[in-house]
C-alpha cells in the first residue's frame, strides 16, 4: 500500500488492509500505507470503531495516527515536514531486522503524521508489534504482525532507496512472501473469449 496525503480513497485502503490481514495476503504498507494498516487494526482488532488519523478526522475519539509533536505549531507548510534520512532501531528477531540483516538502519522520510505511541501497548498486546523505532524510542517507524505471512509497515519511503539492480529489502521480502504464498496454488487463467470490452 503506497504513501500519499489526504482522505481520498482511504476507506478503500483500510478495507484492502483488512482483507490482506484476515486472509494472510502479503502486505507492505509505506507511509500512509502503514498508517492505514494501523487504523484498520485499531478498528477491527482493538475494537476502536472510530479509530483514524487526525489528518483525516480531527474529531476522532481514537487518534491512532496523529500529527507529530514538533509539527503542532508549524504554520508555513513548505519544506517543514519530517524529511530526509532518519535512523531507526529494529527489534532483534523481528521480520524487518531479518530483511535488513541489521538492527540499525537509515531510511528517508516525508510526512507530518505518525503512529500515536499512546496506543502502543494496546497494539502490542493484540499482536501488532512495533518492531522499529527512532533511536530515542519515541517514534514508531515499523510495525508487523508475527502470526501473518508478511504484514509489514514502515513510516519511511523505501522506494527512494530502491533500484532495479539493488531492490530494497522490504520489497524483496514482499515479493518472496507473495511467491511463497502462490507456490502450489492453481493458476487462475482468464479465458480471453470471456472478456467483453464495452
Amino acid at each position: 500500500m503506497p504513501g500519499g496525503f489526504g482522505e481520498r480513497g482511504v476507506e478503500g485502503m483500510i478495507a484492502a488492509a483488512r482483507i490482506a490481514r484476515e486472509h494472510d495476503i502479503p502486505y507492505l504498507g509505506i507511509c500512509l500505507g502503514m498508517q492505514v494498516m494501523v487504523i484498520e487494526f485499531a478498528r477491527h482488532v482493538l475494537g476502536l470503531s472510530d479509530a483514524h488519523s487526525t489528518e483525516i478526522s480531527l474529531g476522532t475519539s481514537a487518534p491512532v495516527i496523529a500529527l507529530m509533536a514538533e509539527q503542532m505549531d508549524v504554520v508555513d507548510k513548505g519544506g517543514t515536514m519530517r524529511l530526509g534520512a532518519c535512523p531507526a532501531m529494529l527489534e532483534e528477531g523481528s521480520v524487518v531486522a531479518g530483511l535488513y540483516g541489521a538492527t540499525v538502519v537509515s531510511e528517508r522520510h516525508r510526512h507530518r503524521y505518525e503512529f500515536n505511541s499512546r496506543y502502543r501497548d494496546q497494539f502490542e498486546e493484540h499482536g501488532m508489534r512495533c518492531s522499529g523505532t527512532s533511536p530515542d524510542g519515541r517514534l514508531v517507524e515499523f510495525v508487523e504482525i508475527d502470526s501473518h505471512s508478511f504484514f509489514v509497515g514502515t513510516q519511511a519511503h523505501p522506494e527512494f532507496k530502491s533500484r532495479p539492480d539493488r531492490p530494497h529489502p522490504l520489497f524483496l521480502g514482499l515479493i518472496k512472501a507473495a511467491a511463497s504464498r502462490a507456490e502450489g496454488r492453481e493458476p487462475h487463467i482468464i479465458d480471453p473469449s470471456s472478456v467483453h470490452v464495452a
